[in-house]
């Protein structure tokens, strides 16, 4: 998902990480010499404290789920590639972003000899996630109850993400020609829209398109799930499930994911928060006992 504005002041804020999940990495802790974290701003961060400035413009926080597993994980080596507005190509080629900074290609992080990658990306291919966040609050406003999003886009994001699967198969490979011997999760996208319900001050959609918008989700997982299985190596870590009440709509401090309202001091629009970040790194090291 693509973020278009920088942080512009540096907060600092402490990476917590709940007891269950440090002992469930314990076992693992000792194996890895290298960890590579890949992917888009749902790995990256955008706005959570602290931002790091390598570079900045790809919103990548020290408090993002990669950093979370590290700080349990205490790998020999800790890599962090993943940049907002990343999609797949931008594994093999450099990504320009804003302020003209360039991130690398995230490939070039791997080693022969790492440990353990992470790769959470597919939603900005094509286009999917950008298009959805920014094309569907507006239609709310001519069908407010019905499902105008789903009525305009429906066929092109379904046929989009049919599309992303080969693109994710072709990443595995890739990441397994360069790093043999690593362990390879595939992470899925938490939550974003309720089961049941509305919150239209949080997500602007048109009440109808929120079951549409939430099997759009699902498909999604299930495409990068598909790949990982196809690949027949890498492993699909599922957080859409475990996120199950997390979502942008949860009161109480219990959502993982922000709403449209931008904070630059605690989240971009439409993105995981620090506890969202934190709720991903437990689904990740308990995928890892």
């Amino acid at each position: 998902m693509r973020i278009t504005r920088l942080l512009t002041a540096v907060v600092s804020a402490a990476v917590l990480l709940p007891a269950s999940a440090t002992a469930a990495s314990a076992a693992s802790a000792a194996a890895i010499g290298g960890y590579v974290a890949l992917g888009d701003s749902y790995t990256s961060g955008p706005y959570i404290p602290v931002q790091r400035l390598d570079p900045l413009g790809c919103g990548r926080s020290t408090a993002n789920y990669p950093s979370v597993v590290a700080a349990a994980l205490h790998p020999g080596r800790f890599t962090d590639v993943s940049c907002a507005g990343a999609n797949t190509t931008n594994l093999t080629r450099p990504q320009n972003v804003p302020a003209g900074g360039t991130n690398g290609p995230q490939l070039d992080a791997l080693r022969f000899d790492t440990d353990l990658v992470t790769l959470g990306m597919g939603g900005n291919d094509y286009g999917v996630f950008g298009t959805l966040t920014s094309a569907c609050p507006g239609l709310r406003a001519s069908d407010p109850t019905g499902n105008p999003c789903e009525d305009r886009f429906t066929g092109s994001i379904s046929a989009a993400i049919d599309n992303i699967g080969p693109r994710v198969e072709a990443a595995l490979a890739a990441i397994h020609e360069r790093s043999p011997r690593a362990r390879v999760l595939v992470i899925g996208y938490p939550r974003i829209v309720p089961e049941q319900g509305y919150c239209p001050d949080v997500l602007p959609f048109a009440d109808g398109d929120y079951a549409w918008l939430n099997s759009i989700e699902e498909k999604l997982n299930l495409t990068l799930s598909d790949a990982a299985d196809a690949d027949g190596k890498a492993e699909f870590v599922d957080t859409f499930g475990p996120s199950r009440g997390h979502d942008a709509c949860a009161r109480g401090g219990s959502a993982w994911i922000n709403g449209q309202h931008e904070n630059v001091l605690e989240a971009a629009a439409y993105h995981p928060l620090k506890a969202g970040m934190a709720g991903v790194a437990a689904v990740v090291l308990k995928a890892l006992r």
